[in-house]
């Protein structure tokens, strides 16, 4: 690409109503790369992510068997929310997703601060998961330090997604194939083990969902404690709507993603977490130790099952990885566009792959890799924290946002519209008061007061940081005129 063609392209304002910037490569555009079973496995994939497999012991061991509360409600709030956002994608696949949308409904300082917010949660996710992945391989081959195996891993993955956004898909497809597998035969083993289908077991009934103290052995608030817990496993289902506009039929994949959200959920969390709390006692020490996925898989005798859970494990890790060096990029390459990040975060490569947006975004992983392992409990800490509650003001600027774009493709642009949201607005409002009403809940806890205090102060820096730059935008059109 000429160093005119770049220039052109980093000058020029996305039009937000149009289709999203792709093309065949060469152009000054994404390339469309992404086939329709990579966006399947994307969006079937997004929604699996290592905290079902380890973090759900810790909702089981603090919720009792009304865990099952907290998912359907955390479950019921990410349906929505993704019917919004896939209401707003189908009618208009942007690289940026929600963050474009923002711009034109709320304006260009909602777009800029939910757009570098999003980014920011991002790259440090690559380093609590690059040292995730790390401590296993670690484990597996010892002579390579940690870091050596955290260094390692993100270097693979970021030369893939350096290479082409078919690199990247093709990872995906194949890690998220694993983890659906992983799940099914786990369904398919703990639903003979509940109705004493395999060798050695016996129905188990009711008795470790009504035993044990009962359902609800915390009481009711419980329920909205672990719900702070599930929540934040449920980030990343919106990847699917920034990767749909590298695909060949953007609005087929988001539409089909969207319609497929409840079953997804349904099944992988709701299904298999039922499972665990039927099989086995929510306060079993094993439970604790092992993790739930272990601990089910030893009771009903499966041999290696630490072993095989750590495969698992990794490859959900890596997948996770994998999709943040994308979607980081792309955000970052969506706020180059609009002029809310640096001209050169929008160029792209011959192959179409923004290859500044990547790099950066990486460079900032590896930083945060270095602070996890050198100054974990003060300044990557409080990286965690400050990124913590972003997956809420994501979804409540999705909401907000859909709000005022339906009224605006409805009169722009109604044969846009081939997926709506439903009992539009009231469940909308639904929406934003149950978002609001996780994070006045999270002031309740410490760990949740630090997250909502730094992350609010994290807003705050910028939003600040937004004015700043929409003043200096002004005034260079201005000084033009």
């Amino acid at each position: 690409m000429s160093a005119d063609t770049t220039k052109q392209v980093a000058d020029t304002p996305q039009v937000p109503h149009q289709l999203g910037p792709v093309g065949h490569g060469g152009d000054g555009h994404l390339k469309a790369g992404l086939k329709n079973r990579h966006l399947s496995m994307i969006a079937i994939g997004g929604v699996i992510g290592a905290g079902l497999f380890v973090g759900s012991g810790a909702g089981i061991a603090s919720t009792g068997p009304g865990i099952l509360l907290s998912y359907a409600l955390a479950g019921a709030l990410v349906v929505l929310v993704m019917r919004m956002l896939g209401e707003m994608a189908a009618a208009d696949p942007q690289s940026g997703s929600f963050s474009a949308y923002a711009d034109r409904a709320l304006g260009r300082w909602a777009g800029f601060t939910i757009g570098w917010l999003y980014w920011f949660f991002w790259v440090v996710v690559l380093a609590v998961e690059a040292t995730a992945g790390a401590k296993i391989l670690h484990n597996w081959v010892p002579g390579v330090p940690q870091w050596g195996w955290a260094l390692i891993v993100m270097a693979v993955l970021t030369a893939t997604n350096l290479f082409s956004v078919s690199s990247y898909g093709e990872f995906e497809f194949w890690f998220a194939g694993i983890k659906v597998v992983a799940i099914a035969a786990f369904l398919v083993i703990g639903a003979l083990a509940v109705f004493g289908g395999l060798p050695d077991t016996h129905a188990v009934g009711l008795t470790n969902l009504t035993g044990h103290g009962g359902f609800l052995p915390h009481g009711v608030g419980a329920v909205f404690t672990g719900m702070l817990t599930v929540v934040f496993a449920f980030m990343g289902s919106e990847i699917v709507t920034l990767a749909a506009g590298e695909s060949e039929d953007p609005q087929k994949a988001v539409t089909k993603a969207t319609n497929s959200v409840i079953w997804r959920i349904g099944v992988f969390y709701l299904g298999s977490i039922l499972l665990v709390v039927t099989l086995l006692p929510w306060d079993s020490a094993e439970v604790k130790a092992s993790g739930p996925y272990v601990a089910v898989l030893n009771h009903v005798g499966i041999p290696h099952a630490g072993q095989v859970m750590d495969v698992i494990v990794l490859t959900a890790v890596l997948s996770c990885l994998n999709s943040g060096m994308y979607t980081a990029s792309r955000m970052a390459f969506s706020l180059g566009q609009r002029g809310d990040a640096p001209k050169a975060f929008a160029t792209v490569t011959s192959r179409g792959v923004p290859r500044v947006a990547i790099l950066c975004s990486v460079v900032f992983g590896f930083i945060a890799v270095f602070l996890n392992y050198y100054s974990p409990d003060t300044i990557f800490a409080f990286l965690l924290n400050s990124s913590g509650a972003v997956a809420l003001f994501v979804w409540l600027v999705i909401c907000a946002t859909q709000l005022r774009m339906r009224r605006i493709l409805e009169r722009e642009t109604p044969e846009r519209l081939t997926v709506r949201m439903w009992l539009f607005p009231y469940l909308t409002w639904t929406a934003m008061g149950m978002i609001g009403f996780v994070m006045a809940y999270m002031f309740t806890t410490k760990d949740g007061r630090d997250q909502m205090y730094l992350s609010l102060v994290a807003a705050a820096v910028v939003l600040a940081a937004s004015a700043v730059v929409g003043r200096r935008r002004r005034a260079a059109v201005a000084a033009g005129s």
